[in-house]
């Protein structure tokens, strides 16, 4: 990837559907550990997260959707691969049935 399209602003999204064995206070648990990671790697700037309300049942079972956002692809690469976020990746993914992840730039659209 060239130096300039690695920099700006670039969004994590975790689209996750929870295993229907974990009780809600495990997956609220689990949201307050990932919320903590911003406190734990650097290179992540800021976290939210939203329970899906979308009635047009085209969910396919996703129930949470998490966001990160960082200030390059070198600040994902680095949330990747630090102990914190692995540790942390080990235990969600333990809890989920299914899971989509996406990195992207936003683009602001001009109308």
């Amino acid at each position: 990837m060239e130096e300039e399209e690695s920099k700006g602003v670039v969004k994590h999204i975790v689209l996750a559907k929870f295993k229907e064995s974990v009780s809600e206070e495990e997956i609220q648990e689990s949201i307050k550990q990932y919320a903590n990671l911003v406190n734990l790697v650097p290179s992540m700037k800021a976290f939210s997260w939203g329970k899906d309300l979308s009635n047009e049942n085209m969910q396919q079972g996703f129930t949470h959707v998490f966001e990160s956002t960082f200030e390059s692809t070198q600040g994902v690469a680095e949330y990747v691969s630090h102990p914190s976020h692995v540790e942390y990746a080990t235990l969600l993914l333990s809890q989920l049935d299914n899971v989509i992840v996406v990195d992207y730039k936003p683009t602001p659209v001009r109308v």
